[in-house]
């Protein structure tokens, strides 16, 4: 098996997603329409939030020791975002909704899905922080965008863990397909949530922008 093959089979299924995602209008659905710098920081703050909160909850359910460890030093990491984003801020009290990309991962009770569904949410994690370094940039606030910069970098580190993890964890075909289709269907759910997003705001989701 290829495990290093994963990465690059799920970008080619999700092109036109990630594109998507990667999108002016990706922020524009985000916030609501409302792109205002607050209101981008307060939806990555949400972002982060959610996520922390996820991968704490795996590394307490998690069976494997190792893969546990994994989950409860990347929870530590986006909290450590979450901190970052919020100390740019006057306060934040957090969204009652969980991200429909956070909602699918914690339907993940066993370790490949949910490894699989990480590397997803790395692929679409990273989009969406280019948006938002690039709206700062636009806002003339390169120290805003320096931070956004600099949590993005962290994220591909992320993704070689847990990608390694599978590499030892895949014993078959069959496991790798397992851990590939979690992470498809992770970008999915995040593109689903950007077109309900932009349906709703009566904006066409299709063009590229």
């Amino acid at each position: 098996m290829n495990i290093d093959s994963l990465v690059e089979t799920v970008r080619q299924e999700c092109q036109t997603p990630l594109s998507r995602l990667g999108s002016s209008k990706s922020l524009y659905a985000e916030t609501g329409g409302e792109m205002e710098p607050e209101t981008v920081l307060m939806a990555t703050a949400d972002s982060e939030l959610a996520a922390g909160e996820t991968y704490a909850a795996w590394a307490e359910t998690e069976s494997d020791e190792a893969v546990a460890a994994t989950f409860e030093t990347i929870a530590a990491e986006e909290r450590s975002h979450y901190e970052r984003v919020v100390s740019l801020l006057d306060g934040h009290e957090g969204s009652a909704e969980v991200p429909a990309v956070q909602a699918f991962l914690r339907e993940q009770e066993t370790t490949l899905p949910r490894l699989g569904a990480f590397v997803g949410r790395t692929l679409a994690a990273e989009k969406s922080k280019e948006q938002v370094t690039g709206f700062f940039v636009g806002q003339a606030d390169p120290q805003t965008a320096q931070v956004i910069r600099e949590l993005r970098a962290d994220v591909a580190p992320q993704r070689e863990r847990a990608i390694s993890l599978l590499g030892d964890r895949c014993e078959s075909p069959a496991d790798l397909e397992m851990a590939t289709e979690s992470a498809i269907e992770t970008i999915q759910r995040a593109y689903e949530a950007y077109t309900d997003q932009l349906e709703t705001m009566g904006v066409n989701p299709k063009p590229v922008c």
